[in-house]
């Protein structure tokens, strides 16, 4: 009762639809300018990494044109003024030209006490470039470096002193310019994804949410099952196999409001059919005591006749509530069932059908024989029903067959008629939709499985070559104890 109230206040409830932003589109947004950003940071480490190296290049190309110069000087120091112009165009405070033999300093200001770190740019690898580049942004801004490299393709080789702070700010600015780029560059790649998503994929699984929202308010309203859009993409295969399940699930709940109609009905003809059954059982009680043998002989079949009209009552409206008694099993006589089937069914008063039976009388199932005749009359009833269309100058012939293999019992239930048709086939054993004649329920084959499953048998539509419609039903023994199996022995 409570899973009921829970599952009646979900569906009565509305789930609120999720904006644009906060739902899978704005996610898809936010993971694709996410993801662009990380392809940028792993770009952004070698770039600038090698922004750093080519700042440093230069610094050491520009002290390297000034050396040519000096260096057809003679040797002698330069004065004051021209080493404080040499050094701020190379942005240095020491310059040193470094030869084979001789090593000369070419311009030096406010000389340094200590050198923080040196760095050879003649070979550098890439992860010691980056791994130099980031120890500069992280941790520089402060140190005095030694930068050395060769000049040219000589061997003369051009070492500088640098204050560190200038190729830091430098760093910081490519770092920014670089991280506005990757910002432009993520939000104009990620807002087209963002609609083109946003069109194909968003809006039909809204239109598929609010669609199962408004199945589930009402299913039993045709309008209500989802329209598929026809495309042949996933969302569109999937729309059709929703619009399917929710037909097929109208369909089943239709079933079940006729089942509980049906059961109504029962229920309300129920208590005066009972009165009816009731004066007539209480008339052929007065018959068995006429003397006539006649009479004497109709009297005890035309009392089980009633009974079992008033156990049939019953038993459809338990069939109304979708549940079946247990069936009360006990080894019957299979062959007397049989043609008790054939005399309510007045196959001898009508003449115009045959009614074979090929059971030996010492045959006997274990079943409950009251629902075991209620199996076998439906299967006849369907067989004389579609015997009664014109065959021609064939003769009309119903065939009941009984055989014991080991603890199984097999009945076949035949005819020569027209056999059945194909929409019946589609829909055999189904409530409803399985029958053959105009008007009929379709009640007679589904009672018939219900009872025959019970009784853990199995009962199946056999193809055969010739006309006409073949049922096979396999009933097998209940297990017996061991002891009773002694006992009995």
């Amino acid at each position: 009762m409570m899973d009921r109230d829970a599952s009646a206040s979900l569906t009565e409830t509305p789930v609120p639809a999720a904006g644009y932003l906060s739902g899978l589109s704005g996610r898809l947004l936010l993971l694709t300018a996410a993801f662009v950003m990380i392809a940028e940071v792993l770009i952004f480490a070698p770039s600038v990494a090698n922004m750093r190296l080519q700042w440093l290049r230069d610094r050491l190309n520009t002290a390297a044109a000034a050396s040519v110069v000096i260096e057809g000087l003679p040797d002698q120091e330069l004065p004051r003024s021209v080493q404080q112009e040499t050094l701020m165009a190379t942005g240095a405070k020491a310059i040193v030209l470094k030869k084979a033999d001789a090593s000369r300093m070419v311009a030096a200001l406010d000389m340094p006490p200590s050198i923080d770190a040196q760095f050879d740019l003649s070979d550098v690898s890439l992860p010691t470039a980056i791994y130099d580049a980031f120890d500069t942004l992280l941790f520089g801004g402060k140190r005095v470096i030694r930068v050395y490299g060769p000049v040219g393709e000589t061997s003369t080789r051009i070492e500088l002193l640098l204050d560190e702070q200038k190729l830091r700010r430098a760093m910081l600015t490519y770092a920014r310019n670089v991280f506005v780029l990757s910002m432009i560059i993520s939000i104009v790649t990620a807002s087209p994804i963002f609609f083109a998503l946003n069109r194909l994929l968003i809006r039909p699984v809204r239109r598929m949410t609010e669609n199962i929202q408004a199945f589930t308010a009402d299913p039993a309203n045709p309008a209500r099952v989802l329209v598929p859009s026809g495309g042949r993409d996933e969302i569109a295969v999937a729309g059709i196999h929703l619009a399917a399940m929710q037909q097929t699930l109208q369909r089943t709940l239709k079933e079940q409001k006729n089942l509980a109609d049906l059961g109504l009905a029962v229920s309300k003809i129920n208590h005066d059919m009972r009165n009816i059954l009731a004066s007539a059982q209480l008339m052929s009680d007065r018959l068995s005591d006429v003397d006539d043998p006649v009479v004497k002989r109709v009297a005890p079949k035309l009392l089980r006749s009633i009974d079992r009209a008033v156990g049939y009552t019953n038993e459809v409206l338990s069939y109304g509530r979708m549940r079946e008694p247990e069936p009360r099993r006990r080894f019957v006589a299979l062959r007397p069932l049989v043609q008790e089937v054939s005399e309510v069914l007045a196959l001898d008063a009508r003449g115009d059908i045959d009614f074979v039976v090929q059971i030996e009388h010492a045959l006997e199932v274990d079943a409950d024989g009251e629902q075991l005749f209620r199996v076998i009359h439906n299967l006849c009833r369907n067989a004389v029903e579609a015997l009664a269309q014109d065959l021609g100058d064939e003769r009309r012939a119903v065939m009941v067959t009984g055989l014991r293999t080991g603890a199984v019992v097999s009945i076949a239930i035949d005819d020569n008629g027209p056999g059945m048709p194909a929409k019946a086939r589609e829909n055999l054993f189904a409530a409803f939709r399985g029958s053959v004649r105009s008007g009929g329920t379709g009640l007679g084959l589904a009672i018939a499985r219900e009872l025959v499953l019970a009784h853990g048998g199995t009962i199946a539509l056999v193809e055969k070559a010739t006309p006409g419609t073949l049922f096979r039903i396999e009933l097998p023994d209940r297990p017996v104890p061991l002891d009773a199996f002694r006992h009995r022995a």
